[in-house]
């Protein structure tokens, strides 16, 4: 009977070791990807960059109004990688959850910018094997003691698109 349960307790840890693995190298493909992404950017490559999101990605930007689709961000991104003037983001903080499937990923990231600290965040698919940004939510990061002087700022620009947009639903 001990043999038994040794054998079992044996082949249980071994498949959360093996479990634990597939976690830990999705996290580093996941890791890769998004280096790899930023890294594209920084080097003005516009193949690789968008080589690395889906055909439905969408990518929402520190402005209001920045909430594009493949096609769109692409378009608007293209006169600057053409020009090798890009933009430049490090991360310097990333953390990565997964669904119990293992075929979608969510993370969350600070990024060091020309832009000072950013944060992006965002859902990455699991394609044919591969890993595949499909969405990406840049944000600019605010010190709570400079909000109010932050909306001060925002204020005569936001005010007005607040009732743009609640007008036309």
């Amino acid at each position: 009977m001990k043999k038994y349960i040794s054998l079992l307790l044996t082949i249980l840890f071994a498949n959360v070791a093996f479990a634990q693995s597939d976690v830990t190298k999705d996290r580093l493909k996941i890791n890769q990807l998004l280096d790899g992404w930023h890294n594209a950017a920084a080097r003005t490559d516009f193949d690789r960059y968008f080589d690395a999101v889906t055909e439905n990605f969408s990518f929402v930007g520190t402005d209001a109004t920045e909430h594009w689709d493949r096609r769109t961000f692409a378009e608007y991104a293209k006169p600057y990688f053409d020009k090798g003037k890009a933009w430049n983001f490090t991360s310097i903080e990333r953390h990565i959850y997964f669904s119990p499937d293992r075929k979608t990923a969510w993370f969350d990231e600070l990024l060091d910018t020309q832009m000072k600290i950013c944060r992006g965040s965002g859902v990455v698919l699991r394609q044919n094997g591969v890993w595949k940004i499909a969405q990406y939510v840049l944000s600019m990061t605010v010190p709570n003691e400079n909000v109010e002087a932050v909306i001060k700022v925002k204020s005569p620009i936001e005010d007005p698109l607040i009732e743009k947009i609640k007008n036309f639903k």
